[in-house]
């Protein structure tokens, strides 16, 4: 493993971590009273979900291709479903909290459920990485796998900084902008799959 390895795993992280560095960004609106360890969790399993999909992509490719290839098809469905629901779900909140102020609920933070949909949404295209990885012995996987994982680490972290900084200013529309960005994502996601 040389120089031009650690590059370019670390750059194929940040590509992947784009999806995710968004929904932390989103994340971050929601709750502009986020605390360090609050951020340092969220952050840690947007990078283990981005960890754990190449070596899984890896791990289908070297054991069952046949079945991953045909379930290829399904990741940008997943993705836009999952990102849509919990989208719709921070959306619709938004809203009902401009209607009805006294409707906005006592606890904004992500529910553990939803951070681990999110985890999976916007890191399951990170599957299809065990192919471009396949040739890689199994120590050199793990090695690009866990690059991939501290960049996306790094970069949500810096997006839930930033977006807890903007949540304190729109605080009124947070839940609103997170939901749209949210389901901006999914159909990005989707819409990329298609293509």
């Amino acid at each position: 493993m040389d120089a031009a390895f650690f590059a370019q795993s670390a750059l194929l992280g940040a590509g992947l971590a784009m999806d995710a560095f968004s929904v932390s960004l989103a994340n971050g609106l929601r709750e502009p009273n986020m605390n360090g360890g609050r951020m340092v969790k969220i952050a840690g399993v947007y990078g283990v979900f981005q960890y754990l999909m190449p070596l899984l992509g890896w791990v289908c490719v070297h054991t069952i291709v046949s079945l991953f290839s045909s379930l290829e098809k399904l990741i940008p469905w997943i993705a836009f479903a999952l990102l849509g629901w919990i989208g719709g779900k921070m959306l619709w909140e938004g809203l009902r909290e401009q209607k009805d102020p006294d409707a906005a609920p006592a606890d904004r933070r992500l529910s553990g459920k939803d951070l681990v949909m999110q985890g999976i949404a916007t890191s399951i295209d990170a599957l299809s990485v065990g192919f471009t990885i396949e040739q890689y012995k199994f120590r050199e996987a793990n090695a690009a796998a866990l690059l991939i994982g501290v960049v996306t680490f790094v970069l949500c972290m810096l997006a839930l900084w930033i977006g807890k900084r903007l949540g304190t200013k729109l605080s009124r529309y947070a839940s609103i902008l997170g939901g749209i960005i949210l389901i901006a994502i999914g159909f990005k996601i989707f819409l990329g799959g298609l293509g």
